[in-house]
């Protein structure tokens, strides 16, 4: 694993110890082994089961003045082992105060007990009636109490920010507290917490573990945040139910780590938190924004784990993918694929319905771009109960055609039963060469941009004399490369694909061809994926292969779709998506070549944005579009001058 600068990532842990019901000390040397362990892995904030210094599920046993004696002397002696190490600990016990009985978390940092949370939603089902010993936090009549020689802040109004960083602000909830309607972390959120942990105690029942990892997963989507569940473990009393020690890590929808369940010894799972990303993401939602509809919380101040030496630079606990815009389950691309065609299928019958187009022009190179709009547009049609062969399919040969690709285009084109017209552009190419006074055996951007503004005049021209609408191909990497000719195949009348990624194309042109196709349009489609891409507009070697890969010019779509991720989804920082990439893609690539490539990636998604600042009507079809009238609007001057020394300095 890659070691990283710490770019703003909390380390978290959810651990459940082994347990001893109603033995407080045994518990307690428990808890303290699990917080030591956690320290030597640099973890800087630590939740635990609900009750756990006592067990969840001493019952009457609660009552006994001894046994909550023994949890306050207990949770002092975990206090005091926390007095050399900076992680925060979150430990939960029962108190008495004024007679009445509390389910409380503490919260505890470098000897001291910083707040107590008591539980707000007492549950009243059958296993374990929580009302026949715990009182619910409204029946809190203080706001502080005495612990040892301490006045701490109890109540569930306390919200924990850091000193050092407001960002790093937390909340903590108990159990059933986020199984009702409206849970107190969707307050906290509100108010500004960005992590977010709950101990827990909840038992084991057939279905329950789904939907309770669907429970957190769903809550810190939800909050945009990070949420933090540790379970109870088999330790408890089996007297009428089963606990299983489910703990589980999540961050705004996605689920970082999960425990194994049903074992007898102590567990813990850690994950690293992104807490730049979140604050992002609740900057870009305009629906959520901090202290909206949250209450006056009481903030309680702690210390940041200060990360020096090598500390600083740590393995990096978080899967990072290669391909953030593929699902990396089979199941969740193929369903994410077909999703993609219905969405863009369904935008293109409205556009064809709403002008009554009588035929959709569309360009077909034999790549994979012009392949999936082609696909789209007969899909629409059919939809629509109309036939393939309204769609005008134009293959245009130009001087870097290949056998190859031409043979694909018009294979497809026939196989799917569109209208087909070729037209060689190479003589009227020519022409023009002569009429603005070009050496045709300059093989420059004039020579290359004058086949893609022939290439666009001709589809133009036959949807006017056909009654129809050019349907661009251009992709969203295209867009953010700015890897298009500007008012060539920059230009259509409605662009299917302007929202997906170079790298996700071809899984939704195979998941077409694995779904939809009959046999030889499948070997068609699987035959124009395997093709380098390429915009054919330089002579092909002399075996007729093609000599103008995009990827040799540019550097792997793989990568810039990477950067273009988390540029924009997350809103990293150039020295961030570096060392993400590295972790990601590890000797896949060098330093220096990740380097150069992300350089090319800036500079090019700086000066290409007058391109995208009048793209045609499409879809957005995922989280990240560079649509101007939407998600991405700016400046086409802007300077690129901040983000590539950066670069540099890396």
């Amino acid at each position: 694993m890659l070691h990283v600068p710490n770019f703003g990532f909390a380390r978290v842990a959810a651990a459940s110890p082994e347990l001893r019901v109603a033995d407080c000390d045994f518990n307690a040397q428990q808890i303290i082994e699990v917080i030591q362990q956690a320290d030597k892995q640099q973890v800087e904030y630590l939740v635990l089961p609900e009750l756990c210094i006592t067990g969840y599920t001493c019952a009457d046993l609660f009552l006994q003045q001894q046994l909550l004696e023994s949890a306050r002397e207990a949770l002092l002696q975990i206090t005091a082992a926390t007095a050399e190490l900076q992680l925060v600990v979150i430990v939960s016990l029962p108190l008495s105060i004024k007679s009445r009985l509390f389910n409380c978390a503490a919260v505890l940092q470098q000897g001291s007990i910083l707040g107590l949370v008591p539980k707000t939603c007492i549950p009243g089902y059958s296993e374990f009636y929580e009302p026949r010993w715990f009182a619910g936090a409204e029946e809190l009549e203080i706001f502080e109490l005495r612990l040892g020689e301490s006045l701490v802040p109890i109540g569930n109004d306390l919200i924990f920010i850091s000193r050092e960083n407001s960002n790093l602000s937390f909340g903590v909830e108990i159990c059933e507290d986020l199984w009702v309607p409206v849970p107190p972390s969707s307050l906290l959120a509100q108010a500004g917490a960005a992590l977010l942990f709950n101990p827990s105690a909840s038992n084991e029942l057939v279905g329950k573990a789904d939907y309770r990892r669907q429970l957190v997963s769903s809550q810190s989507a939800s909050c945009l945040a990070g949420y933090v569940y540790a379970g109870a473990n088999t330790g408890e009393s089996t007297t009428d139910v089963v606990f299983g020690g489910h703990s589980l890590i999540a961050e705004n929808g996605q689920l970082l780590a999960e425990s194994e369940r049903f074992t007898h010894e102590s567990r813990m799972i850690i994950a690293d938190i992104d807490i730049p990303r979140l604050h992002y993401s609740r900057t870009v939602m305009g629906t959520f924004r901090a202290g909206k509809g949250g209450r006056n919380y009481r903030e309680v101040l702690y210390g940041a784990p200060a990360l020096q030496g090598e500390a600083a630079e740590r393995e990096l606990i978080r899967s990072v993918g290669v391909n953030p815009f593929v699902p990396g389950n089979p199941l969740q691309r193929d369903e994410r694929c077909r999703e993609i065609l219905s969405i863009q299928t369904s935008g293109l019958m409205k556009r064809v319905r709403h002008i009554r187009t009588k035929h959709a022009v569309i360009g077909i190179s034999g790549g994979l771009d012009s392949t999936l709009a082609l696909l789209v547009t007969v899909r629409a049609m059919e939809q629509l109960g109309r036939p393939a062969s309204d769609v005008l399919a134009v293959t245009m040969p130009g001087f870097g055609t290949t056998s190859r690709t031409y043979d694909n285009a018009v294979g497809l084109i026939k196989a799917l039963g569109a209208t087909m017209k070729v037209v060689d552009i190479k003589a009227a190419c020519l022409q023009h060469f002569a009429d603005i006074g070009h050496d045709p055996d300059v093989h420059d951007l004039t020579y290359e941009n004058v086949q893609a503004r022939e290439r666009t005049q001709i589809l133009m021209d036959l949807a006017n004399k056909n009654g129809g609408i050019v349907i661009g191909t251009g992709d969203l990497s295209e867009l953010a490369l700015g890897w298009c000719t500007y008012n060539g195949d920059h230009m259509s009348m409605y662009s299917v694909n302007s929202g997906i990624p170079k790298t996700l194309i071809q899984y939704v042109v195979a998941w077409y061809a694995d779904h939809e196709a009959d046999e030889t349009v499948n070997k068609l489609l699987y035959s124009i994926i395997e093709t380098g891409i390429s915009p054919e507009l330089l002579p092909p070697s002399p075996t007729g292969e093609i000599v103008q890969l995009t990827e040799n010019i540019l550097g792997p779509y793989i990568v810039h779709d990477f950067f273009l991720y988390y540029m924009l989804r997350t809103g990293a920082t150039p020295a961030k998506m570096f060392h993400l990439a590295l972790h990601a893609f590890g000797d896949g690539y060098t330093r220096d070549q990740l380097k150069g490539w992300l350089r090319v990636f800036i500079s090019r998604f700086f000066t290409q944005q007058f391109k995208r600042s009048c793209l045609p009507d499409g879809p957005k079809v995922g989280t990240v579009s560079l649509s101007p009238r939407g998600d991405w609007r700016m400046p086409s001057d802007a300077s690129a001058a901040l983000w590539l020394q950066e670069v540099e300095d890396l």
